[in-house]
């Protein structure tokens, strides 16, 4: 059954261009108690999220342990989750590697198994140049007919995506979208000038900044445990109500400070704060390590105060 209606192209207050929809979850995937991929609960948990108000999920990125699980993992994911949300609900499929023919492989195998779109990261490690980057996102995008999302984490990867070399992937028709984790905010604002790109804010401390200036929305880590009150504040500045805006983006900094601002990654985080809630998640995969009772107890008090308040 169809959960949640996909937004149209445009939303008819901002104009904006939302090819994914607007409020986007980058899902956790949830294991078994004993690490196996929990497919049912990956339904619960997606369903979930699309009621409590996501237009759109991200699957297999890295908040969804990507790196730690198979490709046959990430097409069975996919299947999961469409099954349980309907054809209405937008999937972004994470298909990201260090491997641009794997990667083309993964964009293949996500549409076979029924997503929208698919997030491409800048290649890692390697620190390819910015020409060889461009010729990486360009070898995706013709190697399947799913629009890219392309994903600028040079924290993580080591390797930015120049705006010059945005504004030239902007280019190709398959190449709508940017999950933004840049930290770039000049840089942003410069391709969202002389491009029609669909930018999605990737940091959850961005959510209302970015937004602000002409992104489509956000792919938000914080949205597995509190979806409502990230669309909110998206929800209040698209009525105008910009103080309004201001002050629910400022009731989430302590949960997005500890559960993207702490040492650990939003993975671990994520899936201690869904676990202690009775939510699908399970454990993590090595190399990671669950959090400790501090952590954990952190999050959830910063949770119900969030939730408490609201």
């Amino acid at each position: 059954m169809e959960l949640h209606r996909r937004r149209t192209e445009t939303t008819p207050i901002t104009n904006r261009r939302t090819p994914f929809g607007r409020t986007l979850c980058a899902m956790i995937t949830p294991f078994t108690g004993a690490g196996a991929l929990d497919l049912e609960g990956a339904g619960r948990l997606a369903a979930r999220l699309v009621a409590a108000g996501c237009d759109g999920l991200v699957l297999n990125g890295t908040t969804g342990e990507s790196p730690t699980t198979t490709d046959a993992e990430k097409a069975d994911l996919v299947r999961a989750v469409r099954e349980a949300v309907g054809d209405g609900v937008p999937l972004v499929a994470g298909v990201g590697s260090a491997d641009t023919r794997h990667t083309a492989g993964l964009a293949l195998a996500a549409g076979k198994a029924g997503a929208d779109g698919v997030l491409v990261v800048t290649p890692y490690y390697s620190r390819p140049p910015q020409e060889a980057v461009a010729a990486h996102f360009r070898e995706v995008a013709d190697a399947s007919e799913l629009p890219v999302m392309l994903y600028d984490i040079p924290g993580r990867t080591g390797t930015r995506i120049e705006p010059e070399t945005m504004i030239r992937l902007a280019a190709h028709p398959r190449i709508v979208a940017v999950k933004d984790c840049s930290y770039d905010f000049l840089g942003t604002q410069k391709v969202l000038a002389e491009t029609e790109l669909a930018y999605y804010a990737g940091c959850d401390e961005h959510l209302l900044a970015l937004y602000a200036v002409g992104a489509a929305g956000c792919v938000s880590t914080v949205a597995n445990a509190v979806p409502g009150h990230v669309a909110a504040v998206l929800d209040a500045f698209d009525a105008a109500d910009t103080a309004r805006a201001a002050e629910l983006q400022s009731r989430l900094v302590p949960l997005i400070e500890a559960t993207t601002g702490a040492d650990l990654p939003g993975t671990v985080t994520v899936k201690a704060l869904l676990g202690g809630l009775g939510l699908p998640a399970g454990p993590v995969r090595a190399p990671l390590l669950p959090a400790g009772r501090e952590a954990a107890e952190k999050l959830r008090a910063r949770y119900e105060t969030l939730v408490g308040g609201a």
